[in-house]
């Protein structure tokens, strides 16, 4: 069998609605690993929120903060953060509209502003964490892979022609991820694809959510969760059963990997 390199998602993924792996999605890395496949989280997360589930789970490999950072064996093998002048004119400019932000790098996360606590709890809640703690600072002192803008909807689209370089993903109801333009889960995927001799048709990708589209476009298989947003079910290849029903496992075994 062809070496395949296989990237999950974290959340609606890789985890169940009670932010836990099911057991067959456990049996199921085990026995992709001992057939030499290559296994890699490729999450929004930094390394400070991913750390856990990256431990758990046995991963080595880890692509963070939406492709923004990228490890193999545990080392630090891509890098890409915000331009720090355009991050300052950003911050300054949604201070000035009211919308809190946090900066973060792969181990920390500190919020900038303190105008709506509730929102930014909410959607922190999401994934189990809490509101960060506050430094106006830190993005001076530290190489920022991402920014969380805390804003809804109605301002989508709203800073992109200011901020070229950036991309903005939206996670939340009430946030999107801040990170660089020429920066995504896809993009870095391909890198360590391409640096580790996989062919494109030898890559695969789950994912349920807006920041793992472009992902599941770019791979050789792109597998959405039974779960996911109805976007993501459109564009990819295969579309599986929900994270808490052996969406995972039964992608496996439709695609002959287990």
């Amino acid at each position: 069998m062809t070496r395949k390199l296989i990237a999950f998602d974290i959340d609606g993924t890789i985890l169940d609605s009670n932010k836990r792996p099911l057991d067959s999605t456990l049996a199921a890395l085990k026995e992709l690993r001992a057939k030499g496949h290559m296994l890699t989280i490729a999450t929004g997360r930094s390394y400070l929120f991913a750390k856990e589930v990256i431990d758990e789970l046995g991963f080595d490999h880890y692509i963070l903060c939406n492709g923004a950072g990228a490890f193999v064996e545990n080392q630090q093998v891509y890098k890409n953060i915000l331009n720090p002048s355009e991050l300052k004119r950003f911050i300054a400019l949604t201070k000035d509209m009211n919308i809190d932000t946090a900066a973060l790098n792969l181990n920390e996360i500190k919020r900038n502003t303190n105008f709506k606590p509730d929102i930014m709890d909410e959607a922190m809640q999401s994934f189990g964490q809490q509101i960060p703690e506050y430094d106006e600072d830190f993005y001076h002192k530290n190489d920022i892979y991402q920014v969380l803008a805390y804003f809804d909807h109605s301002l989508d689209g709203h800073f992109e022609a200011d901020f070229p370089e950036f991309r903005f993903v939206r996670w939340h109801p009430n946030s999107v991820d801040v990170i660089p333009h020429n920066g995504s889960k896809a993009a870095t995927i391909m890198h360590v694809a391409e640096q580790f001799g996989f062919k494109k048709e030898d890559t695969i990708a789950f994912g349920d959510g807006l920041n793992d589209l472009e992902m599941l476009q770019t791979v050789g298989t792109g597998v959405a969760m039974g779960n996911a947003e109805d976007s993501i079910k459109e564009i990819a290849a295969l579309v599986t059963d929900t994270n808490d029903n052996d969406g995972i496992a039964k992608a496996l075994k439709q695609l002959g990997l287990i």
